[in-house]
């Protein structure tokens, strides 16, 4: 027996190629999907696996001999790995049966993009094997099964993988990647399940419903918040008959805003605060924020400012904020560790505020955040803000936030406004932990691009009602 293997697009293009090669009497012994390429298991594309046998002509008996009695044939088998189970079962019952201790080799001629190659492969007759649940789920799960199906089994494979991954010890020096690739893992279950909610919801939103859901996808606010939002709006319209018209899902829609930044919002520096703390990874503009707090502070309340800064990891990160300092006419102090932070203090002690630039380190590592806190003395008379960039990926934010706030730290300063159109992450932010957001900054001028959060702000750049 012949028997060859060809991965194709379609079925026609199969039977062409069996027609062609093996002849109009060969037999498909089995059909399957397949899923070749991709990177990590995704973008795939979708192939069929078609396993065709024929049996070969035997060679002409010599005329001085008579024929030989004819034997029942024995079809040769075929490699275990080519053909699923079920056919070998149905095979084993339809077919006499072989001696176990009979051995015999047959190639495997795959055929894969045009080129063929042989596999031989020596395979002992045995009975069949009971069909295991995992090979009853590779091999003959219905390519037919519907997708809220598939989806359900992709969400309970992500649970198990998430379960398992929990479980296990993430200590050396790959515990980092595990903790990525436990993180992706959650956020794919949350994708899969937000994907078979909206398959299974048939429902038709309004226009206005659906301009206010794309304006929410476009502003990167969260799948869970937005769907929160969208089904009250949705509810309220149901309730009001259908009646509700597009102008009042959007007054709707601003009230839940603006409820939801109840308590979420900070006042700014206090007037009792003594001493600011400023942190944040490099690059988000935390130098800039210090100076632009303190021209307010000086212009606008009338109060003696002081520098400190232990932002003596970057080139020049000191004379830029001398240079401020000079601007302003006010002290500065260098620090690098927390007995000099507390002589500081002293010199300092003259000052209504002082502001300190603490140094910008990559806070996705835990440790530096530690080392850090081991700078700050919080205090009733102390405030520590978190400096974040709008231009950040938001998954990064969400790790440093993280990890600031096992610190007690909750109060956030969002920088480079100017430079985005999306403020979704702030609310993404604001509902996963218990921060509060005090200012925005919206340019480089000093002190004029600061901006006092407040809910109306808030609700009119997330409604693109207004331009930073």
């Amino acid at each position: 027996m012949r028997v060859k293997r060809y991965i194709v697009d379609t079925m026609p293009d199969a039977m062409l190629k069996i027609r062609s090669e093996l002849g109009s009497d060969a037999v498909i012994l089995s059909t399957k999907e397949v899923k070749l390429g991709g990177f990590l298991g995704m973008f795939q594309k979708k192939k069929i696996e078609v396993i065709a046998a024929t049996e070969e002509k035997a060679a002409p008996a010599p005329k001085a001999k008579p024929p030989l009695p004819a034997q029942p044939s024995v079809p040769a088998p075929v490699a275990r790995q080519a053909v699923p189970e079920a056919y070998r079962k149905t095979s084993q019952l339809a077919q006499p049966a072989a001696s176990p201790q009979a051995v015999s080799a047959s190639p495997v001629l795959t055929t894969i993009g045009g080129q063929e190659r042989e596999e031989p492969i020596i395979t002992a007759v045995m009975p069949p094997a009971p069909v295991t649940e995992t090979e009853r789920q590779t091999f003959i799960e219905p390519a037919s099964s519907e997708p809220s199906t598939r989806l359900e089994a992709a969400i309970a494979r992500a649970a198990d993988s998430e379960q398992i991954l929990s479980k296990t010890d993430l200590g050396g020096a790959n515990s980092e990647k595990e903790e990525r690739l436990l993180e992706e893992i959650q956020q794919m279950k949350m994708w899969l399940s937000e994907l078979a909610k909206k398959q299974a919801d048939s429902r038709v939103f309004p226009p206005g419903l659906q301009a206010i859901q794309q304006q929410l996808m476009n502003q990167e606010v969260g799948m869970e918040l937005a769907g929160r939002w969208v089904e009250e709006i949705y509810e309220a319209w149901l309730s009001s008959g259908k009646t509700l018209s597009d102008d009042d899902m959007r007054a709707r829609l601003q009230t839940i805003v603006t409820s939801f930044l109840d308590h979420r919002i900070d006042a700014g520096i206090g007037d009792q605060t003594k001493i600011v703390y400023i942190a944040g990874p490099t690059g988000v503009g935390k130098t800039t924020t210090i100076a632009k707090l303190a021209a307010d502070q000086i212009f606008r309340l009338h109060k003696k400012v002081g520098f400190i800064t232990a932002d003596t990891y970057r080139i020049s990160a000191i004379e830029q904020l001398r240079t401020y300092a000079t601007i302003l006419n006010v002290p500065l102090e260098v620090v690098q560790s927390p007995g000099d932070v507390q002589r500081a203090m002293q010199r300092l002690e003259h000052c209504d505020l002082i502001l300190m630039d603490t140094a910008g380190r990559n806070y996705l590592n835990e440790l530096f955040v530690a080392e850090l806190h081991s700078l700050l003395a919080p205090s009733d008379v102390s405030e520590t803000y978190l400096v974040l960039s709008l231009t950040s990926k938001v998954q990064d934010m969400k790790r440093i936030t993280e990890h600031f706030s096992k610190y007690k730290l909750d109060k956030l300063i969002f920088t480079k406004l100017d430079e985005t159109e999306t403020t979704g992450a702030i609310f993404n932010l604001l509902s996963e932990y218990p921060f509060k957001v005090s200012f925005l900054t919206n340019g480089q001028n000093v002190p004029d691009d600061l901006l006092q959060a407040d809910a109306k702000l808030m609700v009119e750049l997330l409604l693109g009602e207004r331009k930073p």
